[in-house]
């Protein structure tokens, strides 16, 4: 959204007939604007009022945040000092929040500094247009793209005197990780605001893109040679095998192609170049671009960048790119997430040492196949590895159960004995699940053969030595339930040798690229044959969703939707998803304003443009339905698929 010249007097007639009537009229405001005084209006705020919501949450809370976003903090704060120093004397602040809203790190005018903390304008507030009405923070989360709100335009009166810019912050899988803003006072505001705030999330994302793809050959694009470089050159990730699989906004536009295609197109398809050429040629000339055509005939210069993990050289005249999918069992999980790759690098590094990993996370999360990734990764992947879900095993039967027994031990033993989970894990991994959840008494028992690295089975008097790698994980705070005496504070320590936190899903910036590869598993698990996609519309809808089941609550509800494919089809729209999984995701709380800012959208320019907007306008009647869709459009479900293919092709 463009700066804007609205009179304070329009302006206020504006707000007065969205008071009175409940719409906000066309003509008077920018239509974001607008747009976004009905959203305000609709969560319950007052033009005249405070906002809603906490200003400070607890110092944990922010401590959380700021422990959930690493990667963005690291690329983003010199990028923000080089920003302050380009408004340094138009009294602003230059502001880092995260993808919902909250305020993480901020650089301040001294001058301007008393007037932001009066408003929150301060580390740990959140700025969602839900909490504090039209701002550019929060309007550019709902908007999904740069946006000013100047004095007035602001929904409250309190933050009138306000001139914001912000610009959200994309990964290289094109999820929101973030948003970048200047705010100051309205009087002395940077003239040049919106463009100096866009320009440097786009240099933000490229500093990021290039940390998270380093196993990925890059691909940097543009129009001159000397562009290569710049903050306008476009980047590209590419696997080895030549699919694109992350990219910066530039080059998607470049390329003519959408967040969506990432992780299903092939490089050739919209460069007429192959990979081993662009390989080749960088081995011979390194520094020296390549020009490159689009399908379209435009001309562009393409320059290869390598880190040394991302290939191997076997001959001179065969350079091979090797990925992350190529390493180890925890690079093959990897799609793209900085906080689980941050897990999974500080796991690599103590294994083959005896150092026992502690796995934090939710529910559903995957902490067992990010064991059994881990267990695949080391030194004893070849020896058993041995689960154990400590919330499972009945009381009475867990200490034979991990121990093991002699024969006629108590009664119901075994006539021949058993060696006990503990022992089948000699020599490879032992994964205790939920261990949070182990009896007291048990934990005692455990922490003896931890320290002393040997087992005595029930009814046994001679102790067994056992050797194995240890991995524990659980739900629960730990820490606190041995500081409350719920847990042993000398196994909690035993155990928490290395300790990482997998993210929630709804904390993943990678859900795109997760989802695509879920449905690669069920597809073969399914034997569907043939590559299943999402309905962008759906797609959308299911990343948004808070997913308290998290990463198996996902992979139930897709299977479940794969298996309500018919013959032939191959997306998975509305029709498809379980209907409890359709209801959530059609109640979420902004989903109506989803629906409202489409109906508040301009109308189609050409008969191209209309023709996408019917049959997305059909497919979201039919819920997905394919062959419903076509019946309504009038044409034939194979004349439906050609169409969607050619946009997706474009």
């Amino acid at each position: 959204m463009r700066p804007t010249n609205t009179s304070p007097v329009a302006l206020r007639q504006a707000r007065q007939h969205l008071l009175d009537s409940g719409q906000c009229p066309s003509g008077l405001v920018d239509d974001r604007v607008a747009r976004s005084w009905s959203r305000s209006l609709a969560a319950g705020l007052v033009p005249t009022g405070r906002p809603q919501g906490i200003d400070h949450p607890s110092s944990g809370t922010l401590r959380q945040v700021l422990a959930s976003n690493p990667e963005l903090l690291a690329h983003s704060r010199p990028v923000m000092e080089y920003l302050f120093e380009q408004v340094r004397h138009s009294q602003s602040v230059v502001v880092l929040a995260d993808r919902r809203g909250m305020l993480m790190h901020t650089l301040g005018d001294p001058a301007f500094v008393g007037k932001a903390e009066r408003v929150a304008l301060t580390s740990g507030a959140s700025w969602h247009e839900a909490h504090r009405g039209t701002n550019a923070i929060g309007t550019a989360l709902a908007e999904g793209c740069a946006v000013q709100v100047h004095g007035g335009e602001h929904y409250l009166e309190r933050n009138g005197f306000l001139t914001c810019a912000a610009s959200p912050i994309l990964s290289a899988t094109g999820e929101l990780l973030g948003i970048l803003d200047i705010s100051g006072d309205y009087r002395n505001g940077h003239a040049h605001a919106l463009g100096l705030v866009s320009t440097a999330a786009r240099m933000i994302e490229n500093r990021l893109l290039a940390a998270t793809c380093k196993r990925n050959i890059r691909l940097h694009l543009h129009r001159d040679p000397e562009g290569i470089g710049s903050v306008a050159e476009g980047i590209v990730a590419v696997s080895a095998d030549g699919w694109i699989v992350g990219a910066n906004r530039v080059a998607l536009a470049q390329l003519g192609l959408h967040a969506g295609d990432l992780g299903a197109t092939l490089l050739e398809r919209v460069l007429d170049v192959r990979l081993d050429n662009l390989l080749s040629h960088h081995r011979r000339r390194p520094q020296q671009p390549q020009a490159v055509r689009t399908p379209e005939g435009g001309l562009l210069f393409a320059q290869v960048q390598m880190d040394a993990a991302a290939w191997v050289t076997p001959s001179p005249c065969t350079p091979v790119a090797r990925t992350a999918a190529a390493q180890d069992a925890l690079a093959q999980l990897d799609t793209g997430d900085a906080r689980w790759r941050s897990a999974a690098d500080k796991a690599r590094r103590v294994l083959g040492k005896p150092i026992a990993v502690l796995v934090l996370g939710e529910s559903g999360v995957g902490k067992e196949v990010f064991a059994r990734a881990l267990h695949a990764s080391g030194p004893r992947r070849d020896a058993p590895f041995v689960p154990i879900n400590c919330a499972a095993i009945p009381e009475h039967l867990i200490e034979s159960e991990l121990f093991g027994h002699v024969a006629g031990a108590f009664t119901g033993a075994r006539k021949d004995g058993s060696l006990g989970r503990l022992r089948e894990a000699h020599g490879g991994t032992l994964f205790l699940d939920e261990i949070g959840d182990m009896p007291l008494a048990l934990q005692t028992r455990l922490l003896r053969v931890l320290q002393e690295r040997s087992v005595t089975p029930v009814g046994a008097g001679k102790p067994v030595p056992v050797d194995f790698a240890l991995i524990c994980a659980t739900h629960s705070q730990l820490q606190q339930a041995a500081e409350q005496g719920r847990f042993r504070q000398d196994l909690y320590y035993r155990i928490n040798g290395l300790t990482v936190q997998l993210p929630a899903l709804r904390e993943r910036s990678d859900f795109v690229a997760l989802t695509r590869r879920l449905l690669v598993d069920l597809a073969a698990e399914q034997g569907l044959g043939l590559a299943v996609q999402v309905d962008p519309d759906v797609l959308a809808r299911l990343a948004a969703h808070a997913w308290p089941g998290n990463l198996r609550q996902l992979a139930n509800g897709l299977r479940t939707a794969c298996a309500m494919l018919e013959e032939g089809e191959d997306t998975l729209g509305w029709s498809h998803l379980p209907d409890d999984l359709a209801q959530a995701l059609v109640a979420a709380p902004d989903y109506a304003a989803a629906q409202c800012e489409a109906a508040a959208a301009p109308p189609p320019l050409n008969l191209q443009q209309l023709s996408h907007a019917a049959i997305d306008q059909a497919l979201q009647a039919a819920r997905g339905n394919m062959s419903q869709a076509a019946r309504e459009l009038g044409i034939s479900r194979q004349t439906l698929y050609r169409k969607l293919g050619h946009r997706t092709a474009r």
